[in-house]
């Protein structure tokens, strides 16, 4: 401990005996430190915030979602800092006035780039910021530089919404019109071969496409009736089935319950007669098959000569004829419909080679008719998209906070970087007296000595000094704290001319 102390006076000893080479360093480092410091131009930071509004209730209901708007704020943010776009802020800006080549303008834009940054805080929150720190101009211009770079790319912004919006919107319409163009034309050729044709086969263009309709139309009816036939035959195995498996009476009880459902059914058809039904209605040939199925019912019942007739079995036998009359109609409407069939095809093999061209030619002019109306009105409704867009700005935003003059620079921190130059040269100014100590191995405690040599030391000299040399030394420490405050009063005068530039500036 004792030793580290006496290293301790000693370092101090080296320093103060060497103490105007120690000033001098320190005036020179600080010097030096703060011409670098006052060359470093101030940076004045310009922000605004921007909140883009992506609901809007009729854009959706044509179409433009919500995603297709954050595509498109994604795509202006992405080209906002493009070198078209920074290129306008150059001009437009002081910064252009200095611009005398493309070499010039190329280094402007490339630095402009580097001083602009957009941030998106969140999905519809943006913020722009716009620094300046061009050397060839004042603080305040500089501070009024970058509040103009900031409103500039508002302006961007603004104008990279609409025309980017009507730009892409009014090529897609001129690729539609090409489109149906084309359309048009091919549709006219089609409909002059049509012409054509028709005026050399009158017959086919009479009767052919009817005669083409109807087939298809009895062919599809054809296979809907077969369905409903299959399904019918199937119902009535079923009931088939199930009559087999049920008794038609059951013991004890009278007689005389199928005559009377017989006497029933024989009425009901009576009162069907008499409101003037005919036989081919439903209700009536349903009611003769039960009053015949009745019928074999009644005369085995009476043949037997007693027992229940089962219900179950009497409207199992109801709802048997019901679906036997049902298959009886469906056949009935088959054979017509393939007769009609039979007659249709016969009608086109009387000229199969003309009314297959002419069935292909119809089938080319209604396809190209179509895509020509799906064009059409493709058309229409990117129009309607268009003019939405347009008009009521399909990304709309609010400006939150507008481009802020800045008061003071963001960089560099002068105060600080001048105290530190300060703190730099006391400590280079310390340095430089404390290694010349070292190098010309002087001793500053008879200790040391006998440290460095190993030979006992028997005492040490005191200094004796004159009045003349004291009134010398007191003279010389006079100048030395001089100069010292002097080194402080400077950068007291420097911060001092920092803050009134700042202020100057606000």
């Amino acid at each position: 401990m004792n030793m580290l102390y006496e290293e301790l006076l000693s370092a101090i000893h080296s320093v103060w005996h060497r103490r105007w080479l120690a000033l001098a360093v320190a005036w020179a480092v600080c010097l030096l430190g703060w011409l670098v410091v006052a060359l470093i131009p101030n940076s004045y930071e310009s922000r605004a915030r921007l909140f883009v509004q992506l609901d809007d209730a009729l854009a959706e209901q044509v179409g433009i979602g919500v995603a297709d708007r954050k595509r498109d704020i994604e795509r202006i943010r992405q080209t906002l800092t493009s070198a078209v776009n920074l290129e306008k802020i150059v001009r437009s800006t002081p910064i252009g006035d200095t611009v005398e080549n493309p070499k010039q303008l190329e280094s402007k834009v490339l630095a402009l780039a580097e001083n602009i940054k957009i941030v998106s805080q969140q999905d519809n929150l943006f913020e722009i910021t716009a620094v300046s720190s061009d050397p060839s101009f004042s603080d305040a211009e500089n501070a009024k530089i970058a509040q103009q770079i900031a409103q500039k790319l508002i302006d961007i912004f603004r104008e990279e919404n609409l025309a980017g919006n009507r730009g892409e919107m009014s090529e897609t319409i001129e690729f539609v019109n090409q489109q149906l163009k084309q359309r048009e034309t091919q549709l006219e050729q089609a409909e002059q071969r049509r012409l054509a044709f028709e005026a050399q086969h009158p017959e086919l263009a009479q009767g052919a496409a009817a005669n083409a309709q109807r087939l298809e139309g009895s062919r599809s009816e054809l296979r809907g009736v077969e369905a409903d036939l299959a399904a019918a035959q199937s119902a009535l195995a079923a009931i088939d089935g199930q009559l087999a498996g049920t008794p038609q009476s059951l013991p004890g009880g009278t007689t005389g319950s199928a005559s009377a459902s017989l006497a029933k059914a024989q009425a009901d058809l009576a009162g069907m007669r008499a409101r003037g039904l005919t036989d081919n209605h439903p209700d009536v040939i349903s009611t003769k098959n039960q009053i015949q199925g009745l019928r074999a019912a009644a005369e085995r019942e009476q043949q037997s000569g007693g027992g229940v007739p089962n219900p179950a079995y009497t409207s199992l036998q109801s709802i048997r004829a019901e679906r036997q009359a049902n298959v009886q109609a469906l056949t009935s409407r088959k054979a017509s419909l393939q007769s009609e069939v039979a007659n249709l095809s016969a009608m086109a093999i009387d000229n199969p080679e003309a009314s297959a061209e002419y069935q292909r030619i119809n089938r080319d002019y209604d396809v190209l008719r179509r895509q020509y109306d799906k064009l059409l009105q493709d058309r229409e409704e990117l129009k309607l998209r268009g003019e939405i867009k347009t008009e009521r700005e399909a990304v709309k935003f609010e400006v939150v906070d507008p481009p802020t003059t800045p008061r003071t620079p963001v960089a560099p921190n002068r105060p600080l970087l001048l105290f530190g130059v300060l703190v730099a040269g006391i400590g280079a100014g310390a340095g430089a007296a404390f290694a010349l100590g070292k190098v010309r191995s002087t001793f500053a405690t008879t200790a040391g000595l006998e440290r460095a040599t190993g030979l006992p030391v028997l005492g040490a000299i005191s200094q004796t000094m004159t009045d003349a040399a004291r009134a010398l030394r007191r003279r010389r420490l006079k100048y030395f704290y001089g100069a010292s405050a002097a080194l402080g009063c400077l950068f007291v005068v420097l911060l001092a001319v920092e803050f009134v530039q700042r202020g100057m500036v606000a």
